[in-house]
């Protein structure tokens, strides 16, 4: 899967994950509603 890169203070390509209710939640569902922050956390190699 390939994807565009993303652009600092360009809107984010819509996208939909599932929520741990098992409901899928979609970045659309929020436009107009509040702010949203997206965070890519990749990596958790320590052990604390």
């Amino acid at each position: 899967m390939t994807a565009p890169a993303l652009r600092y203070g360009r809107p984010a390509p819509d996208f939909s994950l599932p929520a741990t209710t098992g409901a899928t939640i979609a970045l659309s569902g929020f436009k107009g509603k509040s702010d949203v922050v997206l965070v890519f956390y990749c990596y958790d190699w320590g052990g604390i």
